[in-house]
């Protein structure tokens, strides 16, 4: 009958550990004190299997319907999410001419530091300086995670260890936009969006 309880838990996709009767016979209900002495053991047997048949589909149902309630949940965070990263790269564009002055103000910073500089060595300086201030990077892949975790939410099989492995890599764009930011505004922007980010894991743990 054990046996018979596990298949029937594989079937509806609910594996469970390997069970013995003394477990089943434990179980509250299944053996009564003073019942009448059981007579037909098959008949016993199928309606124990019955009943526990009826239970595995309501757990069955009540896990898919949870699953849909907590897909919703993260859709609406991505949405969030999306909707931030938005923001972010408007306030990126936004920030274009103080941008410039600040690379004015750092090639300024770098000449008189070391006037006998050649161009080329001066040209890699202000390309580093470029690079630790541009976000571009970090916003195409903040979306092409939302792109990615929008197809997770479609698959139909378990998909909570890739869904932990992408918000780590949201997590790891939305820091390194707020130490780029170099800017009030985006920062305000990529908290929130680190904020979001955390919720969306939160509900991510639920999921299989």
């Amino acid at each position: 009958m054990a046996e018979a309880v596990q298949d029937a838990a594989r079937a509806r996709g609910l594996p469970i550990e390997p069970m013995r009767a003394g477990d089943l016979l434990a179980l509250r209900g299944v053996v009564e004190h003073g019942a009448p002495p059981v007579t037909d053991p098959e008949a016993l047997r199928n309606a124990i299997l019955a009943e526990i048949e009826e239970g595995l589909g309501c757990f069955a149902a009540m896990r898919a319907s949870e699953g849909a309630e907590i897909g919703v949940v993260i859709g609406a965070q991505l949405d969030t999410i999306e909707a931030l990263v938005a923001q972010a790269a408007t306030a990126a564009a936004a920030r274009k001419p103080s941008a410039a002055e600040t690379m004015r103000a750092a090639l300024t910073r770098v000449i008189e530091a070391a006037p006998d500089l050649d161009e080329p060595r001066i040209v890699q300086e202000l390309a580093l300086i470029a690079i630790k201030n541009d976000v571009t990077e970090e916003i195409d892949r903040l979306r092409v995670h939302v792109s990615a975790a929008r197809a997770l939410l479609a698959e139909a099989g378990p998909v909570g260890r890739k869904f932990e492995f992408l918000t780590q890599e949201f997590v790891r764009e939305a820091n390194t936009l707020c130490s780029k930011s170099g800017d009030a505004a985006l920062t305000q922007i990529g908290l929130a969006l680190k904020y979001a980010i955390d919720q969306m894991r939160e509900q991510i743990q639920n999921v299989e």
